[in-house]
């Protein structure tokens, strides 16, 4: 059970960023960042940023919520390939081993549990 303080403005948290390997950085020179804020019953809970540009991923097991940015992410669901666009209220579940693009025009930020 969370505790009955827990508390974060998640759009005004400061986030330090570094640039996206380059391996994983597919256009621009995109930056992620995260800062983790609890943890209950062995799930983290947090806030992540992208800076405008594109990356592929591995992802783990999370469920997100989009609070910021706008940008598409390539991904299959259900053995399909599609877009999924990414603007705030986006709600996504992100499955472990699933390979992801993400494409980002505006500063994406989302809180996230994994």
């Amino acid at each position: 059970m969370f505790s009955d303080t827990f508390m974060a403005d998640a759009l005004a948290l400061a986030i330090p960023t570094e640039h996206v390997p380059a391996n994983q950085a597919t256009d621009g020179s995109p930056e992620t960042g995260f800062v983790p804020l609890t943890e209950n019953d062995g799930r983290e809970i947090g806030v992540w940023v992208m800076t405008p540009g594109a990356m592929t991923d591995v992802e783990t097991d999370e469920i997100s919520i989009i609070i910021g940015g706008t940008g598409v992410v390539h991904r299959s669901v259900n053995g399909v390939r599609v877009e999924q666009p990414l603007i705030a209220g986006t709600v996504l579940q992100l499955h472990s081993g699933e390979e992801t693009l993400w494409v980002v025009t505006q500063t994406i930020r989302k809180v996230y549990v994994a």
